[in-house]
């Protein structure tokens, strides 16, 4: 029987993409695990792995086509001696009647699907659970029952992710105080591009001027929408501190000589992380996030950090980031950036955290208001170390390098006095450094 092959979505605020590179042809025949395709998510180009084993019997979307939705008819699959021709055009205005997936759960998207054609399903409840072999392997190794978990593949199907992400949750947090499934904090549907001119009035307002029009791409449109919602959804409000760090940028120089036989050079960047992870520990009431009608919180420090790439940027997470040295905060965040600026990041490395950093120091800024990430409960912007006056302890004006920062906050999640509780437990590490190795 034919089997359509469907668009899948790749990341978990993915509802388009564009088919970039077809891997086979009609005619070829493929096996489950066999990479079909490239597609462009809005954050990264991503392989997409057959389901199913049978013959290519139609290619329905041509490589290079962009905008195709989630769920789309994309290839038919055939098994030997079928025609594919009548398979399509019976389906043809499915896609226009179907209701619209559901977005994926965060989890359930830590990776490409990649599953295969499924023997005799288990039977749970009489409802017939569909999943892959290697899913339903890996959760009997796990010691999961696959019939409890909800499926990320084409129709439904349980697919390797899910497992795997199952088995993440449950090493994550005891039965007892397991948290409500991370669907529960899935980022709301975007809402529509922040009104104003139509783009057609705009055009017109730059007639007879040179311009380069410049389309969006998946990652700019995510980002836009993504930053509207924030901005119109969520209270923000800004708390700021200047923080001396002369101390920190001597305990860092003599950390890297020592260090240096082994490769490693750690940033002031890498301090702060630590510092952030170890404050949400000190403050566990400000290490949550926003989940629509409930409060989350958090029991491990998992850091995002603001990664700029051409075209946009990533927040990859640093998960558990209080439990680890800061030389091995140094090593994950240097792959995670540079895997981010070659947009080679699975959905799973850069959803979740409760907090994000966005430092632009490094760029001569001296201060600025970062932008909430929902469903993060706050965002530290971090500025420049600059040469300043300072009136120290004994009255007498010396000179300090000093750096400003500012915490956007979301005030449905941490209040006032709560944030000034974390941002001085922020200063305080910062300023006394050798007390995160402790």
């Amino acid at each position: 029987m034919a089997t359509e092959i469907l668009m899948p979505a790749l990341s978990p605020t993915m509802e388009e993409g564009t088919l970039a590179k077809w891997l086979v042809k009609e005619g070829d025949t493929v096996s489950s695990g066999d990479i079909l395709a490239e597609i462009e998510t809005d954050k990264a180009t991503m392989e997409f792995e057959a389901v199913d084993e049978g013959i290519v019997g139609k290619i329905l979307v041509a490589a290079g086509s962009s905008g195709v939705k989630v769920n789309t008819p994309i290839a038919v699959l055939v098994e030997e001696g079928e025609s594919a021709d009548a398979a399509p055009a019976a389906k043809a205005a499915a896609p226009a009647t179907a209701a619209p997936a559901p977005a994926p759960a965060p989890a359930a998207s830590a990776a490409a699907p990649a599953a295969a054609k499924a023997p005799a399903a288990p039977v749970s409840g009489g409802a017939r659970v569909i999943a892959s072999p290697l899913a339903r392997r890996l959760a009997a190794e796990k010691g999961i029952d696959i019939a409890t978990l909800s499926g990320s593949g084409p129709h439904g199907r349980i697919v390797k992710a899910d497992v795997e992400a199952a088995s993440a949750s449950a090493k994550a947090a005891p039965a007892a105080t397991a948290p409500a499934p991370s669907a529960a904090v899935a980022p709301a549907a975007s809402p529509a591009m922040s009104s104003g001119p139509s783009p057609d009035l705009v055009k017109r307002m730059y007639e007879g001027r040179a311009y380069e029009e410049i389309p969006l791409d998946g990652m700019r449109k995510t980002i836009a929408s993504r930053l509207t919602e924030a901005k119109q959804t969520i209270p923000h409000f800004y708390l700021r501190r200047e923080v001396q760090i002369d101390t920190l940028m001597k305990f860092r120089g003599e950390l890297n000589a020592q260090l240096e036989g082994r490769g490693i050079k750690l940033s002031v960047n890498d301090f702060i992380i630590k510092a952030c992870a170890l404050a949400l520990q000190d403050v566990p009431d400000a290490n949550a996030v926003w989940a629509g009608d409930r409060i989350l919180k958090l029991k491990p420090s998992d850091v995002a950090v603001a990664v700029a790439i051409e075209g946009g940027l990533f927040t990859p997470v640093l998960k558990d980031a209080h439990q680890k040295t800061i030389s091995a905060l140094s090593a994950e965040m240097k792959d995670l950036a540079s895997r981010a600026r070659n947009r080679k990041l699975a959905p799973h490395e850069y959803v979740g955290g409760s907090f994000a950093i966005s430092n632009l120091g490094m760029m001569g800024i001296e201060n600025f208001d970062a932008v909430i990430n929902p469903p993060h409960g706050a965002i530290l912007a971090v500025g420049a170390g600059i040469k300043k006056p300072v009136v120290k302890a004994d009255g007498e004006i010396g000179v300090a390098t000093v750096m400003s920062m500012t915490l956007s906050v979301d005030h449905r999640v941490i209040d006032g006095a709560l944030g000034a509780v974390v941002l001085n437990a922020i200063v305080g590490y910062l300023e006394n450094p050798m007390s995160m190795l402790a």
